[in-house]
């Protein structure tokens, strides 16, 4: 295989990633849409889409806010381009988990708007995620050098962790084993997508320093910093396990 993998639509040649990345929006909206249809929702239409936005705006300033201040010594290089260049999934998450707390905040809405987007988002990462594997060193997403037997060579004569790959196994084992637990246990309002953030985050913090990040004088990188924050915020779900169980009535 070579890296960047296109596809030749005439004289142009198209980035499989390109592709991926509008599969993975598209598709899990769709996944979404079916889930809710599917689904008793407490939050209206009007609601839903004021939350959306919320969601929406915060993921962008997150994901790109993140991006440049991954690389702090570009930082005097800022400009438009580059700033919309630069994006990272860690702070397009964060950025919409706040975006959409303050939202809710905004409208009155007290209920959990996230456990319905669990499952779509997961999809949406995993579709994502392939096409950055199969973007190859052009999405800077792979890992260090490495001599383990699936290392893979993107094109530069390095073999490399693929840690984007590392990446979907993760997500399809969440995926799995939360379907597997909610059978057994029915999960609280909230708790699903808790889970879900507070589980990545960890994931992500130690992937990091298996990837070509710049760290910090005391041996972190800034995406690690922000998924510190993250588990942070979320620290009653691992003192507090029960509470993400649904009371029995």
């Amino acid at each position: 295989m070579h890296f960047p993998v296109t596809i030749r639509l005439g004289s142009y040649m198209l980035p499989v990633h390109f592709i991926c990345e509008t599969l993975a929006y598209t598709i899990g909206y769709r996944y979404y849409v079916y889930l809710r249809n599917h689904k008793h929702d407490v939050i209206s239409d009007q609601h839903r889409m004021v939350i959306f936005i919320g969601a929406a705006v915060g993921g962008f300033l997150g994901s790109h806010i993140l991006g440049v201040l991954e690389k702090p010594l570009l930082l005097p290089q800022m400009n438009l381009v580059y700033f919309m260049g630069n994006t990272t999934i860690v702070g397009g998450l964060l950025g919409g988990l706040i975006g959409v707390e303050l939202t809710k905040k905004l409208i009155g809405v007290t209920v959990s708007s996230g456990d319905m987007m669990v499952y779509p988002l997961i999809l949406a990462m995993v579709i994502g995620r392939t096409g950055c594997f199969l973007a190859g060193l052009e999405d800077g997403t792979y890992g260090i050098a490495s001599n383990l037997p699936w290392a893979i060579d993107f094109g530069d004569g390095i073999r490399r962790h693929p840690t984007n790959l590392y990446e979907i196994l993760f997500w399809l084992l969440l995926w799995w084993g939360l379907a597997s637990f909610e059978r057994k246990h029915p999960l609280a309002d909230g708790a699903r997508f808790k889970l879900m953030l507070a589980v990545y985050l960890i994931f992500r913090f130690a992937i990091e320093f298996i990837k070509p990040d710049y760290f910090l004088p005391f041996g972190l990188s800034v995406i690690q910093l922000a998924c510190v924050a993250g588990i942070l915020y979320y620290y009653q779900i691992f003192i507090y396990p029960n509470r993400l169980l649904k009371p029995y009535a």
